[in-house]
């Protein structure tokens, strides 16, 4: 991104935003409610096309590429996304279907092979035996697992990750950040950018981090350099400590 704003009407969402995010990157993406952090992200998801400046993704700028094609090479996971899956969908059937880019399984056909990369995902985030069962009756922990396994499902060049650990209890979240872990430490994974709102939701493995406030950057580079008591107490508007231990970050007020 260079230069990039994204304006609605009088009110600006984004503003001057430089940010660069290269192959074998972990990005994290911090700031309170407001700040423009899912806004940024469909930027990324060539879901939003900004109002001034560039955006390139995977090689390609916006306004100058098939933006249906350019999706297929990004996978994301967000709170949107789930609340467009059709309920009735099974579980396996809202994994499989990333491969045709859909979501409601009608008429497509699928091979042994998708339908056990679906599985294998499924097992990977700890889900594989909900497979059969309804969308709808899935908990929110058990949504954001099924979601992330989706995004995974075409073996993306990139990954966005909206706030997976959003409403979950503290064991879901505990289990979910190591499984980010583990994606985010494996070499052969994707580019990928975390957003949420807590550093204690950071896994360990991720690299770099972008803090917003008010739609600006307020600090973007490697994590522990950006972590700071000044930046972290800057993008929250709030006196703030931060602490590292054991590859995990958490926060207080001061």
């Amino acid at each position: 991104m260079d230069g990039v704003a994204v304006r609605r009407g009088a009110t600006s969402l984004l503003a001057d935003v430089h940010w660069a995010v290269e192959l074998d990157e972990r990005w994290v993406v911090l700031g309170p409610n407001g700040a423009g952090k899912s806004t940024l992200l469909r930027l990324a998801a060539a879901e939003l096309h900004p109002s001034a400046g560039a955006v390139h993704v995977l090689g390609e700028r916006l306004g100058r590429v098939n933006v249906f094609e350019l999706r297929t090479r990004i996978g994301l996971s967000s709170a949107n996304l789930g609340l467009r899956v059709p309920g009735d969908e099974t579980v396996s059937d809202v994994v499989v279907s990333a491969g045709y880019g859909v979501l409601g399984r009608w008429r497509e056909r699928y091979d042994e092979t998708d339908t056990g990369r679906a599985r294998y995902l499924l097992a990977a985030l700890g889900v594989e035996r909900l497979a059969d069962r309804e969308f709808r009756t899935l908990s929110e922990g058990e949504r954001k697992r099924t979601l992330i396994a989706r995004a995974l499902m075409t073996d993306p060049e990139l990954l966005l990750l909206d706030e997976p650990a959003a409403g979950l209890d503290l064991g879901g979240r505990e289990d979910l950040v190591g499984r980010l872990s583990a994606l985010a430490l494996d070499a052969s994974a994707p580019a990928s950018v975390l957003v949420t709102h807590h550093v204690e939701e950071i896994p360990p493995g991720y690299t770099h981090g972008l803090l917003l406030r008010e739609g600006r950057v307020v600090a973007a580079g490697l994590l522990d350099d950006v972590l700071t008591d000044e930046n972290l107490s800057t993008t929250f508007g709030l006196p703030l400590a931060v602490q590292r231990r054991r590859g995990r970050y958490t926060a207080w007020l001061r």
